[in-house]
């Protein structure tokens, strides 16, 4: 349990070491939510963060897609032809 503490003119709380841990919060940013009255408190995530690790992942288990070759030298004068 914690309760609210006085920084400055604003509150905060301390959260238990072994929460922070179990969490993955640890020296991390915190997105904090009101969820039915409370307060969830998460792990701030990049836009794009472990992107590239999961790219190389599915790179290596099921290796590179391969290319439409048929389409890289398709003619692209107008879209009259095409069908939407």
């Amino acid at each position: 349990m914690t309760q609210l503490v006085r920084i400055g003119n604003s509150q905060g709380i301390r959260i238990p070491k072994p929460l922070i841990k179990q969490a993955h919060l640890e020296g991390k940013e915190l997105k904090l939510q009101l969820v039915n009255g409370g307060l969830l408190i998460t792990p701030e995530n990049g836009v794009r963060e472990g992107w590239k690790e999961a790219i190389e992942q599915t790179i290596s288990a099921q290796g590179h897609e391969s290319l439409d070759d048929e389409w890289l030298d398709f003619p692209l004068d107008s879209d009259d032809e095409l069908d939407w």
